[in-house]
């Protein structure tokens, strides 16, 4: 059953999220989410993926990407892939606001940024919003490392 209701734009914490393009409007089943992200912030803890593909492709600003070990820089033009079971995260390290498309494929990932925003920002001391994040994530083969924000935040100097 769908929770999409046609197009959204929501906010999670301070990582804007607007389907663009729902994966029931094409039959390669796809999904396009523009995110935008403001200067010095960590889109998301770290997390995998388990049933689909993320490509991210910048229009605004710099993206770095941090997979497995490898933190890269991708800049305004550039694509960078996601691949599933792949552990990764991203923030705007730079000065300015960072937007991009997210493809994903196949699409029904692009669900779950609706059904979990009425629950950010995710406040760790509340195990009730936290617990039903999780079992959001599961429902979708989302497996997400809570623990990594503060880490993060404090090793790149970054809030979120």
């Amino acid at each position: 059953m769908s929770l999409v209701t046609d197009h959204y734009d929501v906010t999670l914490g301070k990582l804007g999220a607007r389907l663009d393009v729902a994966p029931t409007e094409n039959e390669a089943n796809v999904a396009v989410v523009e995110h935008t992200l403001p200067p010095h912030t960590l889109a998301a803890p770290l997390h995998r993926h388990s049933r689909e593909d993320e490509i991210s492709y910048v229009l605004d600003g710099e993206m770095t990407v941090l997979a497995d070990d490898t933190l890269s820089t991708v800049s305004v033009g550039e694509p960078v892939v996601k691949g599933r079971n792949v552990w990764h995260t991203f923030w705007n390290a730079g000065d300015d606001p960072l937007r991009f498309l997210e493809i994903i494929a196949p699409g029904e990932f692009s669900e779950f940024f609706e059904e979990v925003a009425p629950l950010t920002p995710l406040d760790p001391s509340d195990r009730e919003a936290v617990a039903e994040f999780l079992r959001i994530g599961e429902r979708y083969g989302f497996e997400a490392d809570l623990e990594s924000v503060p880490r993060l935040c404090e090793e790149h100097d970054l809030q979120m």
